[in-house]
């Protein structure tokens, strides 16, 4: 089966990643999570990136806040894709620290980065990317992108007879 798995550098992160849970498990998708810090728990997060691809792991989201190094520490020890996901913290600098601290990666270590506390977003490109290789999951995500197209159509029909 394939997993993804969601780590974030702090318990704070939850509310933020939960999102990226939530839209997964909609599309079928098992998940993992936990708590892995490159500042505070550096050997964990080592472990982790290590043993993921072993685990199961076919795709990893990793949020966080402030100077934001948990991606890119992750995307450096594993060859799966990982995909960050910027956290404005309650020390941040409006969430740009976190932006830029994952968004910058350098040549031969590319983290995929969505907006300032887009872990929906994240999810939904971690089923795409397993998506590529699962004809179930890449159903279910055409699916879920039909049924945005007709929510915005469906808007717009009511807003022309309304107004």
């Amino acid at each position: 089966m394939n997993k993804v798995a969601i780590i974030m550098g702090s318990k704070s992160d939850f509310n933020i990643m939960s999102e990226a849970i939530e839209i997964l498990k909609s599309f079928g998708i098992k998940t993992e999570h936990d708590i892995v810090s490159a500042h505070r728990t550096p050997n964990k997060m080592i472990e982790y990136a290590e043993n993921a691809e072993l685990n199961g792991i076919k795709v990893i989201i990793a949020g966080a806040g402030g100077a934001a190094h948990l991606p890119g520490m992750v995307a450096s020890i594993t060859s799966l894709p990982v995909i960050g996901v910027p956290i404005k913290s309650r020390n941040s600098i409006d969430g740009w620290d976190s932006i830029l601290s994952i968004l910058q990666m350098p040549g031969g270590v590319p983290v995929a980065t969505v907006a300032l506390n887009g872990s929906k977003n994240a999810g939904i490109l971690a089923a795409q990317i397993i998506g590529s290789f699962d004809s179930n999951i890449s159903q279910k995500v055409k699916a879920y992108k039909k049924d945005l197209e007709n929510k915005v159509l469906e808007s717009s029909k009511d807003l022309k007879e309304k107004f």
